[in-house]
């Protein structure tokens, strides 16, 4: 009787749909507050780790070299045109190899393939891991257990003699096979992290108030779930950089990849070769080792601050100067 003569029989309906409209907007406004307090929470925890700091610093400067090693090498790392095996000194920073090249200068330029390899490797790894492991987690059913046997298959096949094996048969075809070895062996550890870190998110009631709003499988994985998982999937990355920056120097080193290629890997493969430290020519050796373990050292530090902010078990409390003085008074009164 209150409505009035011109409205249409259905005139509820558009005030249902404002109401489904604003319900939604209403979830995703508490999700997007919910991921800007996680944010907030997560940067204060990394400006406050020294371990952050740290391996960030390591890892800027290896990739400032990566950038622009032909401003900072002062030879070519291939030229063979200087006396063997000189020592250190002004012209030659870290002294010439057996075959008269600059150690400084392929130092530098190995640094650009060898910071490739960790992170386009790592990159790649942890698509995959994000892939299976939040797609099983969420999905579940019989794609969860498809999914979850093959992560199982590869994490129990021993992983460094299956690198061998595959490198061996490719016949050293340089740094894009050693990618995919290491992606191929790098990727369910990371997966079966993520997948069991998803079984905790999957019943949480903001997935479930996303699942009433309608919205699709692959927006909520996408928008809902992997920001939760944001910290962790950055810890993998991380991790999955550490192992291939090793795996692939390992590699080289024993003669399975280019060796014609400026890494530090083939640095130490032709050091050894030429037996480097018998010869009085230990820094082609040194060198490169020291530049493996800092890399390396940089992305294990980035990954343990990190892990620290995703395993609340590891975290510490960080506190500003502020609360360090209210604190200091509260106990002298």
């Amino acid at each position: 009787m209150l409505t009035a003569p011109h409205d249409p029989p259905g005139a509820k309906a558009p005030r249902a749909v404002v109401s489904l409209s604003s319900t939604e907007l209403r979830g995703r406004a508490i999700t997007r507050k919910r991921r800007g307090r996680a944010l907030t929470s997560f940067g204060r925890t990394l400006v406050g780790s020294k371990k952050a700091l740290a391996g960030a610093t390591i890892l800027f400067i290896m990739v400032v070299v990566a950038i622009i090693p032909n401003v900072l090498a002062p030879y070519s790392p291939s030229a063979e045109v200087f006396p063997p095996g000189l020592g250190p000194s002004g012209a030659h920073l870290l002294g010439t190899t057996s075959y008269g090249q600059d150690i400084f200068s392929q130092l530098i330029w190995g640094t650009r393939v060898s910071l490739v390899i960790a992170v386009v490797a790592g990159l790649i790894s942890t698509f995959l891991s994000v892939i299976i492991g939040v797609s099983a987690a969420y999905l579940g059913g019989v794609l969860d257990g498809i999914l979850s046997l093959l992560t199982d298959s590869f994490l129990v096949i021993p992983a460094f003699p299956l690198v061998v094996v595959i490198a061996a048969y490719s016949n050293g075809g340089g740094t894009p096979i050693i990618i995919a070895v290491l992606v191929v062996t790098g990727w369910s550890f990371g997966a079966r992290q993520l997948r069991a870190q998803g079984l905790s998110l999957r019943n949480r009631d903001f997935l479930a108030a996303a699942q009433l709003r309608g919205e699709r499988r692959l927006r909520i994985i996408v928008f809902e779930m992997l920001p939760s998982m944001t910290s962790l999937i950055v810890a993998n990355f991380l991790g999955a950089a550490v192992y291939s920056v090793l795996t692939a120097a390992g590699l080289e080193f024993i003669g399975l990849g280019n060796v014609n290629t400026e890494s530090w890997g083939t640095m130490l493969y032709w050091a050894q070769n030429n037996q480097a430290l018998t010869a009085g020519i230990p820094l082609w050796a040194l060198a490169p080792g020291l530049a493996i373990a800092l890399l390396g050292g940089a992305f294990a530090l980035l990954n343990y601050a990190f892990d620290e902010v995703s395993n609340p078990a590891l975290r510490h409390v960080v506190l500003t100067r502020p609360h360090r003085h209210r604190i200091g008074r509260q106990r002298a009164s």
